[in-house]
């Protein structure tokens, strides 16, 4: 069997409205609280559950979707123009999109100061 990240826990502030915006993000759903988790599953290798009981430092998660998936988001932070996003981090909030590996990419910062990565190609 090869390795797949079956789930991992997303520290946040308020477990119900990090796992909302992640979910609103990526055009996911929120699932019904399990035990102390707020889950959303990604795809049908991986949940994130988040949870709230601890300190939260910011983390990054980067996702590799197709270009209907990163063109829906990119809609989706049209519409939010309070979400901060960017190129990369050499750039801020820059409110633009990088082309690394002949394909398009986008950092959104989450309330909880966490960075979310989506692309269209392996950097």
């Amino acid at each position: 069997m090869s390795i797949v990240l079956n789930h991992t826990i997303v520290p946040s502030t308020d477990k119900r409205s990090a796992a909302t915006f992640f979910a609103e993000l990526m055009g996911l759903a929120v699932f019904a609280t399990a035990g102390p988790f707020v889950p959303v599953q990604v795809n049908g290798d991986l949940t994130l559950d988040f949870d709230d009981r601890g300190r939260v430092e910011p983390g990054h998660y980067a996702f590799l979707v197709d270009d209907d998936t990163f063109d829906a988001v990119l809609g989706r932070l049209a519409a939010w123009p309070a979400v901060e996003y960017g190129s990369g981090p050499e750039h801020g909030w820059d409110r633009q999109i990088n082309h690394l590996a002949g394909g398009r990419g986008v950092y959104v910062h989450a309330p909880d100061g966490h960075s979310y990565e989506l692309f269209t190609a392996v950097p």
